[in-house]
């Protein structure tokens, strides 16, 4: 989904229940085991806690009711795997918390997975991906690393995947901890924070609905991506895979029509003929005053959809951006039954170069390997960096044959590049092509298969599986 979409989506969305049949229409049959069937057809209703004041991913309405994103997607997961899920009511996300350690709820619809909810809960595959970003104030400069910063104060709500990773990670940051986002934010605008961490979907609404005008986005956090997912806990295992099953039938297109409907602008018409002068010059005024802040928010996002795709060491495309080409390649070859291929590439003996020249050494490396593979690749090959050492390029159009020429061909471009400071050096490679039903983590899984038998050959090799 792209950014774009979310912070500035005007679309007025119609006749979304006889798209939502046509999109359910097209997905296919969820292959169940016996053990899961059995679960199913006992009826039984599955309880969820939720954050119930999480605009616009999901809150609990004034009649007692899950809506938003969150609640969308989760309705939309129950349907295609025959669950009942009923909503376990709670005032806070605190409370929520609780319950699910208690027991009393069985899932959590929409959350970040991290090693203290590793404690109680297992997960299925991300139901939703949306970057986290830096709000601070109009005057604050540009935070190109948050590790920069020194003793400058953070407003986060408490409990969240953001604040157990800021303690671990950024102790140069003073929390300043509240009971949810709109305080957190409340506080920046306040000039009681310097900053906040927030979704870039609920800083996009927010921005809308509250007039923070005096507010600004002021960078990313890559590391703090949101991955958002469905946590269980960890005594039903059997129904922590049949909620994994049937996220994995959502589709970009389905994430992408559900998060337009909670994020549109919506305007409204009437006025009383009386005051028609002064509405037509207070109009007239705040339409000059909505042009230069929708200009200045799209430059805005231009520039943060730049950042949010973007390895900031390297300057090739990041992880986030990779899964979502990914999903998408899969996606064309399931409708036009083309071919296309990936391949994922380590280092050799990366942590030898850290050891012996240094991590500034190690990154340069880094940097020129991705120079490389960029110049020596197609035009129509995405490359990007998969994490730490090892790089990937999915190749469109390109069967096994194909990917496994193009890799020969980076391998030798690779082994036969003066590197600065270390001279020589290699890297290994493994291949995939997509098979008929992959998800994206089959293909990853036999390119991780090739490339670690391609090390465990000698290194300095293609090998495909």
């Amino acid at each position: 989904m792209r950014l774009q979409a979310v912070i500035l989506c005007i679309t007025c969305l119609t006749g979304l229940p006889s798209v939502a049949r046509a999109l359910d229409s097209a997905v296919p049959a969820i292959d169940f085991s016996a053990e899961e069937r059995a679960y199913i057809d006992q009826k039984r209703a599955i309880t969820m806690c939720v954050d119930p004041d999480w605009e616009p991913f999901e809150r609990i309405d004034e009649n007692g009711q899950h809506e938003g994103i969150a609640a969308d997607l989760v309705q939309r997961v129950a349907q295609r795997t025959g669950l009942k899920i009923e909503l376990l009511p709670t005032r806070t996300w605190d409370e929520s918390i609780t319950a699910s350690k208690a027991g009393r709820c069985q899932i959590m619809s929409f959350l970040n997975k991290t090693p203290a909810r590793d404690q109680w809960l297992s997960f299925t595959d991300p139901i939703f991906l949306d970057p986290n970003i830096i709000i601070a104030r109009e005057e604050h400069p540009y935070i190109g690393d948050i590790r920069g910063l020194s003793n400058e104060s953070i407003a986060l709500p408490r409990g969240t995947m953001v604040e157990e990773h800021v303690r671990r990670d950024y102790p140069n940051l003073r929390i300043i901890l509240t009971n949810n986002e709109p305080e957190a934010v409340a506080l920046v605008s306040e000039r009681k924070a310097d900053l906040t961490v927030r979704s870039l979907i609920v800083a996009a609404y927010a921005i809308r609905k509250e007039g923070l005008f005096n507010l600004k986005i002021a960078g990313q956090v890559p590391e703090l991506s949101n991955q958002l997912r469905i946590g269980i806990i960890s005594s039903e295992p059997v129904l922590r895979d049949i909620l994994d099953k049937g996220v994995k039938t959502l589709t970009a297109q389905d994430r992408e029509m559900i998060a337009n409907r909670h994020v549109p602008i919506t305007i409204q018409q009437g006025f009383d003929y009386g005051l028609l002068w002064k509405l037509v010059i207070a109009t007239l005024i705040a339409a000059l005053f909505a042009g230069y802040w929708m200009r200045k928010l799209s430059l805005l996002n231009r520039e943060l959809e730049r950042l949010s795709v973007t390895d900031k060491l390297t300057g090739i495309f990041n992880r986030l951006k990779i899964d979502e080409v990914l999903e998408s390649e899969i996606q064309r070859s399931q409708r036009y039954v083309h071919p296309f291929s990936i391949i994922l590439l380590d280092i050799d003996h990366f942590k030898r170069v850290n050891d012996t020249h240094g991590h500034q050494a190690g990154d340069r490396i880094l940097v020129e390997i991705a120079a490389l593979l960029q110049t020596s690749s197609r035009e129509t090959d995405i490359v990007g960096r998969w994490g730490g050492e090892e790089f990937m390029i999915i190749c469109p159009h390109t069967d096994e044959s194909g990917a496994r020429s193009l890799a020969e061909n980076l391998r030798k471009a690779i082994e036969g590049h003066d590197f600065t400071t270390i001279g020589r050096q290699s890297a290994s490679f493994g291949i995939a092509t997509y098979r008929t039903g992959d998800h994206p983590n089959d293909l990853v899984a036999r390119a991780d298969r090739a490339l670690y038998s391609a090390k465990n050959a000698g290194r300095n090799r293609v090998v495909g599986e």
